[in-house]
C-alpha cells in the first residue's frame, strides 16, 4: 500500500466517524425523551445517569477518532 492510499483511507474513516458522532449528538438532543424511554425498558437509569453515560460515550468516541484516525493522518502528511 502506498502512503497516499492510507492517508485517503484515514481521511474517509475520520469523515465517517465524525458523521456518526454528529448523528449521535443530534439524535441525543432532538430525541432525548424517546431514547430515554427506549433504554428505560432495559435498564433502570435516572435521567442524569442516562445523560452522563451518553456524554461519556460521545467523549470517548471522539477521543478514539482523534487518536486512531486524525493523528495518523496528520503524521502521514508530515512524513510525506
Amino acid at each position: 500500500m502506498n502512503i497516499e492510499l492510507i492517508r485517503d483511507i484515514l481521511l474517509w474513516c475520520s469523515v465517517i466517524n465524525f458523521s456518526v458522532l454528529l448523528l449521535w449528538g443530534l439524535l441525543f438532543i432532538s430525541a432525548h425523551e424517546w431514547m430515554y424511554r427506549l433504554h428505560g425498558r432495559w435498564f433502570r437509569l435516572s435521567v442524569e445517569q442516562f445523560d452522563a453515560i451518553h456524554y461519556a460515550g460521545m467523549a470517548l468516541y471522539k477521543i478514539g477518532i482523534i487518536l486512531f484516525n486524525l493523528v495518523p493522518y496528520i503524521a502521514l502528511h508530515i512524513v510525506a
